[in-house]
């Protein structure tokens, strides 16, 4: 007799769909790491250090900004994106890609700031691009209710134009999975996506967070592309660049450092919150045959400013040409 399925709306429900959308094994690991850390966060567990869980780090850093007369740019600086255009040269890239635009979002953290992601939405507006990618982090905290971040989520779909792939980063729940998919989104947990242009193929492969979960399986992700097609790894953070290097693909795409969010003049980060080096931190690099590009990201974390780190939108554009 087969299992009845749970009512909706509940606990078991949740678990019941996200093992079918994930295996039960990876939905049952990244809720149980979910529970285990938002315990520690409630229980102010000091035994690891994490600037985005202290509860007193937005006040305190907030005020040294205030007292220094810095907060006030540092927010309007927040809101001032612009939109970077990037070119990826791929001698094997098939014919019927050529010039294939591909719009990057990430680290938006919707439900930071009102402001912040109303200005995405109008800097995403009038751009041109064949495809929309999002490399995690959608939520203001690591912790605690979804239902703000999704609403934010929901008005930048309605925003974005045709198909959008996604995958999560550390501030993400996989409670998140759901309404991410119901409204639009296509999640690539450990997966890839074929897309198709004249019988010629362009892979997009996607891992699950690899900063605090370390539930990313690049594997699962590529197993099934060919050796011979192209392949673009999406991933929240840096942090992966050797192994997915070696594992053939062509062109990496991440997030998660905010290029430092708060930088000395120069563009020089205090922090990249990220086990990589620093020539990894922000913009275009290379390793092993693999091109990577990470992103400063659109929106903020733990403080709504950014100084000496312009957030932004990027248009990478594939191209087989110099």
């Amino acid at each position: 007799m087969n299992a009845q399925a749970p009512e909706p709306n509940d606990e078991d429900w949740l678990k019941y769909r996200l093992s079918l959308r994930l295996g039960a094994t990876h939905a049952r690991q990244r809720l149980s790491i979910e529970q285990e850390s938002e315990q520690k966060v409630t229980g102010r567990d000091r035994r690891s250090f994490h600037l985005e869980n202290l509860y007193n780090a937005p006040t305190f850093i907030s005020t040294c900004l205030r007292l220094s007369g810095l907060l006030r740019r540092g927010q309007n600086n927040s809101r001032r994106l612009r939109t970077v255009e990037h070119r990826f040269r791929i001698p094997s890239l098939p014919s019927a890609f050529e010039g294939f635009r591909i719009l990057h979002l990430t680290d938006l953290h919707v439900d930071m700031d009102p402001a912040n992601l109303e200005a995405v939405i109008r800097q995403i507006e009038p751009l041109e691009y064949d495809l929309c990618v999002l490399t995690g982090d959608y939520r203001k905290l690591t912790w605690g209710p979804i239902d703000a971040a999704l609403e934010g989520m929901a008005q930048l779909r309605a925003a974005i134009r045709g198909e959008a792939l996604a995958v999560l980063g550390n501030h993400d729940s996989i409670r998140m999975v759901p309404g991410l998919e119901d409204m639009g989104y296509r999640l690539l947990l450990n997966e890839h996506h074929a897309v198709t242009r004249d019988e010629q193929t362009l892979y997009i492969a996607g891992v699950d967070d690899a900063h605090f979960y370390k539930v990313h399986n690049l594997q699962r992700a590529g197993d099934d592309i060919p050796e011979d097609g192209v392949a673009v790894l999406l991933s929240h953070t840096p942090e992966i660049w050797r192994e997915a290097a070696h594992a053939g693909y062509d062109v990496f795409l991440c997030g998660h450092t905010h290029g430092g969010q708060i930088c000395l003049p120069g563009g020089i980060p205090i922090t990249l919150d990220a086990d990589c080096p620093r020539s990894l931190g922000r913009g275009y690099w290379r390793h092993n045959g693999m091109q990577g590009y990470t992103s400063p990201g659109a929106g903020t974390s733990v403080v709504n400013v950014r100084l000496n780190c312009p957030p932004e939108v990027t248009i990478h554009t594939l191209t087989a040409h110099n």
